[in-house]
């Protein structure tokens, strides 16, 4: 009878640990089968809320336009450049410079992900907190569908960014242009 109890109180002791376990490895499964992301988002900068659209293609590109603030970003993978449409000025940066070189690229989340814990937060999102050179950076998935839904770090700029996404799709078809930075000319 011993025995049996001992057996049941060790199967309940795994249990978390397996779910835990296992959710980890449905968020590294769906992020792998994931070529491209196109979302919605709101963006907290020091207490200021942007809203606009996005679409994120692996690795490393993204496209997005900013609702309020007339704003695109823009990144081929190389470089990441934002401009400011009401002005017309752009800022250009190497890629490496930004915390998108770590959060646009599959890969590096993907190896994160198998060596770190992670946490649940209000048992609505699973987080993975990482850090890599200069930047500390959050990464949050859905806990039930595992969709990255978004992440937080510090800006060029050495501002708080929080960014959630939603309206999410996932592998669509993207125009082979999507991505070509403005006023820049790459092979």
């Amino acid at each position: 009878m011993k025995l049996i109890l001992k057996f049941f109180f060790f199967i309940i002791l795994l249990q978390p640990i397996n779910l835990k376990a296992s959710e980890k490895k449905n968020i590294i499964k769906n992020l792998s089968d994931t070529r491209n992301l196109s979302f919605k988002f709101k963006q907290n900068i020091d207490d200021k809320t942007q809203e606009g659209n996005c679409l994120v293609e692996y690795p490393k590109k993204i496209y997005c336009e900013y609702q309020d603030s007339k704003k695109k970003i823009v990144s081929n993978g190389k470089d990441l450049v934002i401009q400011n449409l009401s002005n017309n000025q752009y800022y250009i940066y190497p890629i490496e410079k930004t915390a998108f070189n770590l959060i646009l690229d599959k890969n590096f989340i993907l190896e994160k992900i198998k060596f770190s814990k992670g946490d649940s937060i209000e048992n609505k999102y699973f987080r993975f907190k990482f850090n890599e050179g200069d930047y500390q950076i959050n990464i949050f998935f859905d806990i039930n569908s595992y969709n990255l839904v978004g992440w937080q770090n510090v800006d060029i700029y050495q501002n708080l960014v929080i960014t959630y996404l939603f309206d999410i799709k996932k592998n669509i078809e993207i125009k082979g242009n999507q991505f070509k930075l403005p006023l820049l000319t790459y092979n």
